[in-house]
């Protein structure tokens, strides 16, 4: 049915929650501000770094000068502490495995910035995928589809070839901004609710589901 599958990045195919985490709350120490938890974090991301440093300051200090001294922070202890806790989520590594082994392209389409994007997909999924494009400085994030349309540009595939899977509500709302059915996973940092809210076309409990629902077998 699908000849591409495009992934999310952090909550679908990296359980990154605990260093960015992490990072944010070494940023607000630094600051003087009080820490967040680590259930909180997975409500501030979603819409690339610089909104989720928006969203991790106190309302009252959200100013450009907090928000670029806190982006200074964040970026030089997250570089260093990136990989700290941060892993494929169980069965993910198989399922890459089997759709490339049945000539599936995979791609990742990422609010991440690209530079960083590009590095934490090679470290974890060395030779994966076909195409992998994070967020460029002055560009649009997800929802925004520019990234996920060229990309299947790029496959020369029409829309109902290619799948989009992600964590979050963003997410299902690209697929459906770039034409895309879109597979909610619930392993990630979002409730079922959500992703059935924002339009889903499936659901996915594990790996397994995707695999099943891309090859039928």
């Amino acid at each position: 049915m699908y000849q591409a599958v495009l992934f999310d990045l952090d909550g679908t195919l990296l359980d990154t929650i605990g260093d960015l985490a992490a990072a944010a709350n070494h940023t607000l120490a630094a600051m003087g501000f009080a820490p967040h938890s680590v259930a909180e974090y997975k409500y501030m991301v979603g819409n690339g770094i610089p909104k989720l440093i928006e969203r991790f300051l106190p309302p009252e200090h959200r100013d450009s000068a907090a928000q670029a001294r806190a982006a200074q922070l964040f970026f030089s202890y997250y570089d260093a502490h990136k990989e700290d806790t941060t892993a494929p989520y169980p069965g993910i590594s198989a399922l890459l495995s089997a759709l490339r082994g049945a000539g599936v392209r995979l791609g990742v389409v990422s609010n991440k910035e690209d530079a960083l994007t590009k590095s934490v997909i090679a470290h974890y999924f060395p030779g994966a995928f076909d195409s992998v494009a994070g967020h460029t400085l002055g560009t649009p994030t997800k929802p925004d589809p520019h990234l996920v349309n060229a990309m299947r540009a790029a496959f020369g595939l029409a829309k109902p070839q290619v799948l989009y899977v992600g964590d979050s509500g963003v997410d299902i709302e690209t697929a459906r901004n770039a034409g895309l059915a879109g597979c909610g996973v619930l392993w990630g940092f979002r409730t079922q609710e959500e992703l059935c809210a924002a339009g889903a076309a499936y659901i996915a409990r594990s790996p397994e589901d995707i695999r099943t629902l891309v090859l039928g077998t």
